[in-house]
């Protein structure tokens, strides 16, 4: 299926009562073309599932977004904990060409826009850096970080970083909302809103064998830290699965797959989850 061929996706959605919109590039890595790469997949792509949904009269549609829709807002509130009031900066990721955050902001946006004016319903996840188990032969952009991080990389993502999320629970979280009417709006999904250097700390202590390099404690300037930032996904009855399990399971997948130790770091331009 294509998101910019309407027709495959109209296909794909026929006879659905539910459609979950989980497809989005995700580059971390220097864009050449951000409006092929980037924007035109994520926010055609979304108003193609949007329209093809809404003509076929599914009941609900969840999007899944990204806390790179969330953040980085650097005029965010000091005292105030990021939460889905929360939009990226649109304008400040433009200076810095961090497309993919602008990519999913206004993707989601652009889903929000089109719920409301067609009646559409329409509920959306915003997950953090996904991780855990993986089935596909590639690795994701999340899974891409913690391998460059085990290799020895000292890039914090100072501005793309908000927390993890076992890749079990965003596929539950997904499930949750799309079953419980009450749910609405946007949901963070992390299992704690944390820095990229309290990740490594843990990556480290957990895997002393590997060159885990010492990052700063705050990486992410002016983010708070909150453990139990996705309330909205916990009142639904999710039980997040904690930062240390996330990493072994992620990185007993990679040795599994023998690729822990590879020499060869891939490019980070791989779906997010």
């Amino acid at each position: 299926m294509d998101l910019l061929d309407y027709a495959s996706i109209f296909a794909a959605v026929k006879g659905a009562v539910g459609v979950f919109h989980v497809a989005s590039p995700c580059i971390v890595d220097e864009v050449k073309d951000p409006e092929k790469e980037l924007l035109a997949p994520a926010i055609q792509g979304t108003k193609n599932v949007l329209t093809a949904a809404k003509e076929l009269g599914v009941r609900r549609v969840v999007v899944t977004s990204s806390t790179a829709a969330i953040t980085p807002r650097p005029n965010w509130s000091a005292d105030v904990i990021k939460n889905e009031d929360c939009w990226t900066d649109e304008e400040y990721c433009k200076k810095k060409g961090l497309w993919y955050p602008i990519s999913k902001t206004l993707a989601e946006k652009a889903a929000w826009e089109f719920a409301k004016e067609k009646g559409l319903d329409v509920v959306v996840v915003n997950p953090g850096f996904v991780m855990g188990p993986f089935l596909p032969p590639g690795l994701s952009a999340s899974t891409v970080v913690l391998l460059r991080l085990i290799k020895g990389c000292t890039e914090t993502y100072e501005d793309i970083f908000m927390g993890s999320i076992h890749v079990r629970d965003v596929a539950l979280a997904h499930i949750l909302v799309y079953e419980n009417t009450s749910a609405t709006g946007r949901h963070l999904c992390v299992e704690a809103i944390s820095h990229y250097g309290d990740f490594a700390a843990k990556v480290a202590e957990l895997y002393p064998e590997y060159n885990i390099p010492r990052l700063p404690k705050d990486t992410q300037p002016g983010l708070l830290r909150a453990k139990n930032a996705s309330k909205k996904l916990m009142d639904l009855g999710l039980q997040f699965i904690p930062m240390e399990q996330i990493i072994r399971d992620a990185v007993d997948c990679l040795k599994s797959k023998d690729l822990s130790s590879k020499q060869k770091l891939p490019s980070a331009s791989l779906p997010l989850s």
